[in-house]
């Protein structure tokens, strides 16, 4: 089996938490809720976990920190991207394969869009693209031409009112995310364009770097930013989302860690401490947290209230991204049997923390 190089990045963080706990794979597997076999396979990285609870639960019962866990869900968020990808090796693609129906083309040195191939150019013999071929008598009658009109476009944008362009197509003082360039933002990419995205999600008062970087931080504040702004959690920065951010009309704001504890102290009267210290591990106190899983569910907010939970409350993404209706919702859940049981990854951290001492 070929282990793509993202999952080997993770399963080397799993493998170096692992070793520094000094505990064996039956053990730890115990504490986050799998088989010891199946971690084995996670930290030689024969397989990536299906839902990251798994993997927060094997962390902190390793005694990660918190920047540490940021870095493995960046990991693990990758390396499940990157494993229903297609490994190429150098004989099966020595080269970018073309697109069907798109021949390849060398890079232009004009100002045009780089790959542009005029219509119907198809390749020659040499499998290089054919182009088309001006006779020497009308090159020079072509080259007038396309001076004028190069003069009467200049003219006609020089002329165009204010906040208007050639296509009219959305305007937002033409922001960044409306160029070419940023056609399409999404999980793993960075460049400027995610850059733009993070600063207009910071500017709504969402809480995360802006370091142009496109990781599972980012894919967190963009679902919420979503869900907030009525819209589907596409998981890409699509035209809806692009003037949604512009429009500043969406607002991140939420309850500071403190006023949730405060919160939670008051409706688990019965076990505040362990109610806290769940909510803690499960979305570090933060009410908009979300959390992917690879079966195409997430969890949502202070509780991470699953989708399928969510459904038998009678609530829904945005009404879990209320502080105050998630917790009412998570002590619904823990009255059931009053126990902690829909948390059953944080519940067994919780209850072998006190007696894991990790080996020097």
């Amino acid at each position: 089996m070929v282990t793509s190089p993202q999952t080997e990045k993770f399963a080397a963080c799993l493998r170096l938490l692992k070793d520094r706990s000094g505990r064996g794979y039956d053990r730890l597997g115990k504490e986050a809720g799998v088989s010891g076999s199946s971690l084995h396979r996670y930290c030689s990285g024969l397989s990536v976990p299906a839902d990251y609870r798994v993997v927060h639960t094997f962390a902190k019962a390793c005694g990660a920190g918190t920047e540490e866990l940021r870095e493995l869900h960046r990991l693990w968020a990758l390396a499940d991207a990157e494993r229903d990808v297609p490994a190429a090796t150098a004989k099966e693609d020595p080269e970018p394969a073309a697109a069907p129906d798109e021949p390849s083309v060398p890079a232009r040195t004009g100002t045009g869009p780089a790959g542009d191939t005029p219509p119907g150019a198809a390749p020659d013999g040499a499998g290089r693209p054919r182009r088309y071929r001006v006779p020497e008598k009308l090159s020079s009658r072509f080259a007038v031409l396309a001076a004028v009109v190069a003069v009467a476009l200049v003219a006609g944008f020089v002329w165009l009112p204010a906040g208007h362009s050639a296509g009219a197509s959305p305007t937002a003082e033409d922001g960044l995310l409306y160029s070419p360039a940023c056609r399409s933002v999404s999980m793993g990419q960075h460049d400027e364009c995610v850059r733009e995205v993070q600063k207009l999600l910071v500017r709504a008062k969402g809480r995360l770097a802006v370091d142009g970087d496109f990781g599972p931080e980012t894919l967190r504040r963009l679902t919420a930013f979503q869900v907030l702004a009525g819209m589907t959690a596409t998981n890409v920065v699509d035209d809806a989302t692009k003037k949604a951010l512009y429009a500043r009309k969406v607002s991140m704001a939420t309850w500071s860690p403190d006023r949730v504890t405060q919160r939670i102290r008051e409706v688990f009267t019965e076990d505040p401490d362990t109610a806290v210290a769940i909510a803690r591990c499960a979305s570090f106190l933060d009410p908009l947290w979300v959390l992917p899983n690879t079966n195409g569910s997430r969890n949502w907010g202070v509780f991470q209230i699953s989708d399928a939970r969510l459904r038998e409350l009678g609530g829904t993404p945005l009404r879990a991204f209320d502080p105050a209706w998630n917790i009412e919702a998570a002590h619904r859940l823990w009255s059931a049997r009053r126990d902690f049981h829909d948390w059953p990854s944080c519940e067994a951290a919780l209850k072998s923390a006190p007696t894991d001492t990790p080996k020097s």
